[in-house]
């Protein structure tokens, strides 16, 4: 009996190891990030340009399947962008906002079976949640608004203190050597929450929304 459960313990041990595989690499993401700005017409915000930003981080997939896994990991990723305003006296204002957040996705990855000799397709389908770690509000750790310079204001309070994105992606996938893999790919993540911390708290501004958007080219290798 012991040798028979020793044999079956043996034979799951084995057959979960094959449908549960774990691939640890590194990624660097090169993007464009901007800001969806919006509110009623007496404000008018807009966003007026984006921003080149740069990040990296950790790869994680947790294989349950030959061709499925749950993308995770550990990021460093630049946001942000220049928005505009109006004033109370008609002058238009610009903004720019520039955040780094350290970033956790939560992905299903759809892979292909092999379309040439060691090389496959992936789909990526999720969202991440992420805690800003340093702001600057034109390049600057503090900010005077120009209607009243006498209201200075850390650039870290102007950044609610959680993003939420959804997140789509797609790239190739290829096999260098045994467990060696190189990828490239793209993806959007756009942002879900309102980042807005500082002109409807501090300025008294009504239902003015900012936004995350990061389209980012996505280049790693598994070991």
């Amino acid at each position: 009996m012991k040798k028979l459960f020793l044999a079956l313990s043996v034979l799951v041990a084995s057959a979960t190891a094959a449908s549960a595989q774990v691939e640890i690499g590194i990624k660097v993401s090169p993007s464009i990030t901007s800001l969806r700005a919006d509110s009623p017409s007496n404000r008018a915000f807009a966003n007026e340009s984006s921003k080149f930003s740069f990040g990296g981080g950790l790869i994680v997939d947790y294989f349950f399947g030959e061709n499925y896994a749950f993308g995770t990991g550990l990021f460093l990723t630049g946001k942000g962008g220049t928005i505009s305003y109006l004033e109370q006296n008609g002058n238009r204002i610009n903004q720019k906002i520039s955040t780094q957040y350290l970033e956790v996705p939560a992905t299903i990855k759809l892979f292909t079976n092999e379309l040439a000799p060691a090389t496959r397709l992936y789909f990526q389908l999720g969202g991440s949640l992420a805690v800003p770690i340093t702001s600057r509000i034109n390049g600057e750790k503090f900010y005077k608004d120009p209607y009243d310079n006498n209201n200075e204001t850390g650039a870290s309070d102007h950044v609610f203190s959680l993003d939420a994105n959804a997140l789509l992606g797609a790239g190739v996938e290829y096999q260098l050597g045994k467990s060696t893999k190189v990828l490239a790919g793209i993806s959007y993540h756009r942002g879900l929450i309102d980042l807005d911390r500082y002109f409807e708290k501090t300025r008294g501004f009504t239902d003015v929304t900012i936004k995350n958007n990061v389209f980012a080219l996505d280049l790693g290798m598994k070991f």
